[in-house]
């Protein structure tokens, strides 16, 4: 995909007008109009400040998508060349407690498509309740997670699989000492920042006394 399609995607994701980006970047809106339109090719000089503008690395623009021909490298996504969505939440997997990685060929559809990894005891590093518009769908391929929705605590293992309006308030954890892996379907596709009703962030110190707190309570039992 061009430069430009790819900025002016991820522009319409982050909720960024030209101006926005412009005031961001300091990249004039006439310049970064003809660079959402392929009318320009910009300089290196202008692609690293539009990437910091929008707040991703400029390797993002660039995922390197093999093929030999041009709707398989336009539309093929292989496992090695995923790219990694924590880039654009934010927060590092290692802070996270998961990583999301993109399995849509763009974020420019009406819906996209991803593969979460949950280390063990996510909500140790970020519990976050979520409430948005849209809907959302997954398929649990390994290990054993949490998904709470309203008041219902719900116990999710491989095979299974779920759907629901995402304006229910919502989040899903891994509560075990084992990873678990899950493949999402959100539309549209919104941000978990801008989801986010409800969050607490745990300190490195903290995190760790509640991983040796589980540790004990594992030992005990």
């Amino acid at each position: 995909m061009a430069f430009g399609a790819e900025v002016r995607q991820l522009r319409k994701v982050r909720r960024l007008t030209l101006s926005d980006l412009a005031e961001a970047s300091g990249v004039s809106v006439s310049h970064l109009s003809a660079i959402e339109r392929a009318a320009v090719n910009p300089s290196l000089s202008a692609v690293r400040r539009i990437a910091r503008g929008l707040d991703v690395p400029t390797a993002w623009f660039f995922s390197h998508r093999p093929g030999e021909g041009l709707l398989e490298r336009a539309y093929v996504v292989r496992k090695e060349n995923r790219r990694p969505l924590n880039q654009l939440y934010g927060d590092r997997a290692e802070d996270a407690g998961y990583a999301d990685y993109l399995l849509s060929s763009s974020i420019g559809g009406a819906f996209h498509m991803g593969v979460a990894e949950y280390a063990p005891y996510s909500d140790t590093f970020i519990d976050e309740i979520y409430e948005r518009e849209g809907e959302q769908h997954a398929l649990v391929l390994s290990g054993t997670l949490e998904l709470t929705l309203d008041d219902e605590i719900i116990v999710l293992n491989a095979g299974d699989s779920f759907s629901y309006p995402a304006e229910i308030p919502h989040r899903i954890r891994n509560m075990s000492d084992a990873p678990a892996q899950l493949i999402w379907v959100n539309a549209p596709v919104i941000l978990p920042s801008q989801a986010a009703v409800r969050s607490s962030r745990t300190t490195p110190q903290s995190k760790k006394r509640k991983t040796d707190i589980k540790t004990k309570q594992g030992t005990k039992s």
